[in-house]
């Protein structure tokens, strides 16, 4: 697949993954437009890509996810990557931060898809990447908030995919494991195979170059998570969430 010469929305793209992956993808020839809540940011990472068009949104606001895409005209493809995280423990449970990773990480998503995708719906072509996440597969300790928000993204991502196979829209879910960013400097904890941003995003390039559906990366660390959606409930919590 070529991306030259083709217009590409990424969603949540001022730093981190976003960011990287803005950079590799103009790299191939794509016109990148970025977006983030904050202009200052945008700025910042335009300067850094040699200057890009920016379009400023809250995925946690309608009005703006509206007024953005009025704003924005016909793209080729969307990539959504915008996202917010919080350690949180049940027994640390904040309604403020936790109702903000739903808001942003799964509903924001559901806001861009559905101002989106029937412009794509109609013209019977077009590209939607979901950011998904490792930590989607099951539920995790620490993880209230989080995991709960990128499991809706990926369960949106597999049911957009189901509906629209064939249709000439292609849908696409990259699951990430650890990122060098500032929302992975919050954790307290070792965090193996870490990658950074350059790396994810080239993953996640790969991904959407071929004609694949999903890509879980890094490939040996996803086993792990992948192989707990098989296993009993009383060995799976046994083995990540034994009993304090």
């Amino acid at each position: 697949m070529s991306f030259a010469g083709k217009r590409y929305w990424l969603v949540g793209a001022s730093e981190g993954l976003g960011l990287a992956l803005a950079q590799a993808l103009k790299a191939e020839g794509a016109e990148v437009v970025i977006s983030a809540r904050s202009a200052e940011g945008l700025a910042a990472a335009s300067e850094r890509l040699g200057g890009v068009e920016t379009l400023a949104v809250d995925v946690a606001d309608a009005a703006s996810v509206q007024a953005a895409v009025e704003r924005l005209g016909a793209v080729d493809g969307v990539v959504f990557l915008a996202g917010v995280y919080w350690p949180m423990t049940a027994q640390e449970i904040d309604a403020t931060k936790l109702t903000a990773m739903c808001e942003v990480n799964f509903t924001g998503c559901a806001r861009i898809v559905a101002a989106v995708l029937p412009a794509m719906v109609v013209r019977g072509a077009g590209h939607l990447v979901i950011t998904g996440s490792l930590s989607g597969f099951r539920g995790l300790p620490g993880a209230v908030g989080y995991a709960a928000s990128k499991a809706g993204v990926m369960a949106l991502a597999e049911c957009l995919y189901a509906d629209l196979r064939g249709t000439g829209v292609k849908v696409q879910l990259a699951n990430p494991g650890f990122i060098a960013t500032r929302l992975t400097a919050k954790n307290d904890f070792a965090m193996p195979f870490l990658m950074q941003p350059e790396e994810a995003a080239a993953h996640m390039l790969r991904l959407m170059k071929s004609g694949a559906f999903k890509a879980s990366f890094p490939t040996v660390f996803s086993w792990f998570f992948r192989l707990g959606n098989f296993l009993p409930d009383w060995a799976y919590y046994r083995i990540f969430a034994p009993k304090k």
